[in-house]
């Protein structure tokens, strides 16, 4: 492989410099980490299997109209993805009680929220990632209002398509985060979907059973991350129906 300049490094990705201007590499790391990286562990399959489920959200997203910084999958750990300038903030989109939201309230794990709540946190490991009111955002410039009411409108579309497709296959989505960055068309930002979406940024419980097929697996020794990924793509047809193990990168090439 030639050597290419490295952008950034991050816990779960990587990004390097793209074949073509205005083009970053993502590459998938089988990194995993928790507690703001306080707990960590490298995951067998991990990074190839996020990188094909990311590219099937990403494709399902551009499909109902959402943009995203998604251009086409190069291979089984890598994405040539948009640049973007990334609003340094992470959207939460919660359909029921969990995480951090429960030990705030006191709520039981699993109670189902009135309506889907769109949180928002300062992207910031060392300060915790807080949770920031549209007030803080709008004041300090990380997004303008116009920014912020279409930001809550994608959030809302994207909980409204992830929602469907889980649900189709037997998961509840509990709740999820995504990344908004802007690109320039012609001089004027238009903002889309960045980063990832996968299992790492969701909260996904089986239906019938309650059984957890996220990253908390990692988070509360549950068992098998990699397990619990793959079947979550096998449910999605990401992934061969009778692979039934850990997940080798010619099964899913």
């Amino acid at each position: 492989m030639a050597r290419r300049k490295l952008i950034y490094e991050g816990k779960a990705k990587i990004l390097y410099e793209g074949p073509e201007p205005g083009t970053y590499v993502q590459y998938f790391k089988d990194d995993a980490t928790a507690g703001n990286g306080a707990k960590k562990d490298v995951i067998e399959g991990k990074g190839v299997l996020n990188n094909r489920l990311s590219e099937f959200f990403m494709l399902g997203l551009a499909n109902i109209g959402i943009p995203t910084h998604f251009i086409r999958r190069l291979n089984m750990r890598e994405q040539l993805i948009r640049q973007v300038e990334i609003i340094p903030l992470e959207v939460i989109v919660r359909n029921f009680a969990a995480g951090s939201m429960a030990k705030r309230l006191g709520m039981e794990e699993g109670a189902a929220l009135p309506r889907p709540i769109v949180e928002f946190s300062y992207k910031d490991d060392k300060l915790g990632d807080p949770l920031v009111p549209e007030e803080y955002i709008i004041a300090f410039g990380w997004a303008s209002q116009q920014d912020m009411d279409d930001i809550v409108s994608m959030a809302l579309r994207v909980n409204d398509f992830m929602s469907g497709v889980m649900y189709g296959v037997g998961i509840k989505l509990i709740d999820f985060k995504i990344e908004i960055g802007r690109v320039w068309d012609n001089e004027f930002p238009r903002l889309v979907v960045a980063d990832e979406i996968s299992p790492d940024c969701c909260r996904l419980w089986d239906v019938e059973t309650g059984q957890k097929l996220d990253k908390d697996v990692f988070r509360q020794d549950l068992g098998n991350l990699a397990d619990a990924y793959t079947e979550v793509a096998r449910r999605l047809g990401v992934l061969p129906s009778n692979v039934t193990h850990r997940p080798k990168p010619t099964l899913i090439n």
